[in-house]
This record gives C-alpha cells, structure tokens and sequence, in this order.
C-alpha cells in the first residue's frame, strides 16, 4: 500500500505508474473522496477545540458560581454535530482505505516500461539442449509410471496431481534439497506456517482484495488456502515493530500453494504447467530501505544457485512495468528450459516490495539515530522469491535428463536422497 500523504504530493508520479502498469484505474476518484474527507475531518477537528474550550469556560463558570446553562447548551449542539461528524470520517475513512488497496506500487525506474513483450533477458546460464526425438514431461511420466494425471483428477478436479513412486520421491528430494541449501549455505532460518491464513495476512501481502477470485477459501471460516509460503511468512511480524540490529531476517519455507487460476482455462491444461496444487519453496527477506536492492540481488542469486546445482540450462528475466505483480516495485523471473516441449519455464519470481508489503501488514522497525537515546520508526522492506517452485522444475529435470531408453537420470545433487540411485526406471 502506498501512503496517502505520498500520493496526494506525488500524484503525477502515481499516475505514470498507473499508466506504466497498462491499468484502467481512475484517481480522480480516490482525491476526490480523500478531499471530502479531510472537508469533514477539518470541520470534526475545529468543533472538538471548540468543545474543549467550551468544557473549560463551563468549569470557570462554575468555579465562580455562575449559571453554565447557555455554554451547556451551545456545547450540546456541537456535541451533537461532533457525532454525526464522527460517523461521516468513520466512513469516508473506511472507502478510502479501501480504495487505497487498489493502488498498485510504484514501479522501480530501472525496470522496462511497456507489457510482457518488453521483459529484458539480464543474464543465461547452460546451453539448452537438444534432444532427438525429445519427450515431454508427461510422456515420460505415463511411461515411466511416476506421475498419475488421470486418478489425481479423478481424486480432486483437473490439474490436480498424483506423484507415484519415484515420482514422489523426486519432489520429495527436490524440497527437501532446496531447504537443505538455503539453510546451509544462503544463511536462511526454516519455517514450517500454516497452510491456511486469515482475510488480514492475504491482504497484507497483496493477493485480497485484487486477487480474491483465483484463491481457494473456505467460506464458513473466512480462511484462505495459501497461494504461496510468501503469505505466512511475510505476516510473521504483521503489527510489529523489529529492531534494526536484528534485519536483515532472512526465512526460507517449504509449503504446499493453491491457486484457482481464474481465467486460465485453456492454457497449458495438461501436464505440470499449470496446476491448481504445487509444492514450492519461499525465501522472504525482512531488511532496512537502503539494503532492499542489493538483497534482491542476492536473492536471485540463491534461486539461481539452485538450478545451477540441479544443471537446468535458465534465463534471468527483468519483468517490465506492465508484467510485474500489483505489490512488487521490481521483479526477476527466472526460466528454466524444457527441451521436450521446447519452452522456457518459469521456475521463479524474485521481487523487492520496497514497503509496499509491510505498509500493509504494518511491519516496522527501530532505527538508532546519532543521538543514542533516540530512535525512530521505519517501515521495513519485504522481498521474496522462489527458492524454486517445483512442477516446472520436475518438467525441465524429466525432460533434459531424459535418456533414449525412456529413463531419466537423476541430478546428482539428488541423488543422496535417492540412497545413491542415479536414474528412474518403469
């Protein structure tokens, strides 16, 4: 969420940033609601003086045994009037709250300005591969009998998925290898959160009132099935105030996500790119405004480590202004290649939030200053990024270790957790 104060003194710049994020998103609206607003707040604020001056002349009055009746009187009309005024800010407060929560962030003026076409390859790594007669992932998985489609629809809908056997223990090694590294080697401390959250951590993150449609909620609880570890991870300090010694906080987390993908029906609706339950592992970073950028960097650092280790040919991508999310300020994705259908894959999205996030879900913390008595209050910057997400991973890890004989081998990275197995078998 951006400050009221910061749009009113920068309107045109939020206005670029709408126009840079391709949104139809009138603010002439919003001002003109916050103008209201302050109307009635001015005039609430000038009759409480006038009250309390009031209250103050009626203990005179008395002190010198004089008759109040008159101030009491005037006293109660404005009495009267302070509490439909009252209503009327509760109100005007409360549409423009939530108009404020439509207002995306502003994007950071490195990032390219235009749609998705626009997005900037930054850097590659690996060459993709080719691979005569290549498979896809699920003609691998069907025939080697490690990924059931058909029964994970018949037990749940389409685009739920069934890992057997070595499947299984693919993704099981896969998160398990990632947590063992950011754990190890990133500096990362492991959190296991709920898979379900409240109204208020969702909307701190961003994902309500914007996203509502493409998250799983279960309606006699208001609970929300997470959409992404982000979500419980970042909300750990909602409404808390840090110390500034203690950032950067850096959390790692495996969880389970679940995602409606409202309005993606169609688009690769079979296989492992597009489903609506899929294990991924989160890496959220708590830390002060002048560090943010350079912790990004680090960052995709991390997630690129991981695809390094497991031998993924990948791309890093700078998002433009029109492709980054509502929340982030900027964004890299990074694309793991699949050479069995011949696509670049998104495995992960690294973004820095800047305070957008933590304005939200009201995270802060103490900064020192030169006077060693005093602090102040900052609200903290929030990034996350996937440290990787797993369906697209197993895709590019079926079909570039894919041999002629319908095998696959196993990265070696994975294999301890395999108890030194190097391939699948039927």
């Amino acid at each position: 969420m951006l400050d009221l104060k910061f749009i009113r003194e920068n309107i045109d710049l939020v206005r670029d940033a709408i126009k840079k994020r391709n949104l139809n998103l009138d603010l002439n609206n919003f001002i003109e609601m916050d103008d209201k607003r302050r109307k009635v707040l001015f005039e609430l604020e000038d009759l409480r003086a006038r009250k309390n001056k009031a209250n103050d002349e009626i203990t005179a009055l008395l002190k010198e045994k004089k008759d109040p009746k008159e101030k009491i009187a005037s006293m109660k009309e404005i009495a009267a009037r302070i509490d439909t005024l009252e209503k009327e800010v509760k109100e005007y407060d409360s549409i423009v709250n939530r108009m404020l929560l439509t207002i995306p962030n502003i994007p950071h003026a490195s990032i390219p300005v235009g749609d998705a076409s626009v997005n900037k390859i930054v850097r590659s790594w690996g060459e993709p591969k080719k691979i005569h007669n290549a498979r896809s992932h699920i003609e691998l998985a069907e025939h080697l009998d490690i990924i059931d489609f058909t029964r994970g629809t018949k037990l749940a809908a389409s685009n739920f998925i069934l890992y057997k056997g070595d499947g299984a223990r693919l993704e099981r090694a896969l998160y398990n290898f990632m947590l063992d590294l950011h754990t190890s080697k990133h500096g990362y401390k492991e959190i296991f959160p709920p898979f379900l959250v409240n109204r208020a951590s969702m909307t701190g993150t961003g994902q309500l009132p914007k996203l509502e449609e493409d998250m799983y909620r279960l309606k006699d609880d208001d609970l929300f099935l997470i959409p992404t570890a982000e979500v419980p991870v970042t909300n750990i300090f909602r409404d808390e105030i840090l110390n500034e010694e203690d950032l950067p906080i850096y959390y790692t987390a495996y969880t389970a996500c679940f995602r409606r993908e409202a309005g993606s029906y169609g688009k690769d609706t079979r296989g492992l790119i597009r489903v609506h339950q899929f294990d991924k592992v989160e890496m959220v970073k708590f830390v002060t405004p002048d560090s943010s950028y350079d912790e990004l960097e680090k960052l995709v650092q991390n997630a690129e480590t991981v695809l390094q280790l497991l031998g993924l040919p990948y791309r890093v991508v700078m998002l433009s202004s029109g492709d980054i999310s509502f929340a982030a300020s900027k964004c890299y994705d990074l694309e793991a290649y699949a050479p069995g259908i011949d696509k670049w894959l998104e495995v992960s999205s690294c973004s820095n939030f800047e305070s957008f996030q933590a304005r939200r879900a009201n995270i802060k913390f103490r900064r020192k200053t030169q006077d060693a008595k005093r602090t102040t209050t900052e609200y903290v910057h929030t990034l996350n990024g996937s440290g990787v997400a797993l369906p697209r991973t197993m895709v590019a890890i079926l079909e570039n270790y894919q041999q002629p004989d319908g095998t696959v081998v196993i990265p070696e990275v994975l294999r301890p957790y395999f108890n030194g197995k190097d391939r699948i078998t039927r």
